[in-house]
């Protein structure tokens, strides 16, 4: 039984880092409005339909990798599109 015990809680705290990984959450700041933003699937569907549709970018470029100016771009397009999915 201690062996099993053993084993439960060595295998539970491997465990443990791959399941914080899978969860990772990124926010931004948005300074224009002063507000901050959850990057989640929503926010990835809005950005990439702005990136390509609205912007005529040919290639997906990470949100993290644009300039300061383009980012801010975005978050002004995204707080007039709202409800856009």
């Amino acid at each position: 039984m201690k062996r099993f015990t053993a084993i439960l809680l060595l295998s539970g705290s491997l465990l443990m880092p791959a399941v914080g990984f899978a969860e990772e959450h990124h926010r931004y700041y948005d300074r224009d409005r002063r507000d901050w933003h959850a990057w989640n699937d929503d926010e990835n569907r809005a950005y990439r339909h702005w990136l390509m549709e609205e912007r005529r970018e040919q290639r997906y470029r990470e949100f993290r990798r644009l300039r300061a100016e383009q980012q801010r771009d975005y978050w002004r397009w995204r707080h007039d599109h709202r409800d856009w999915r």
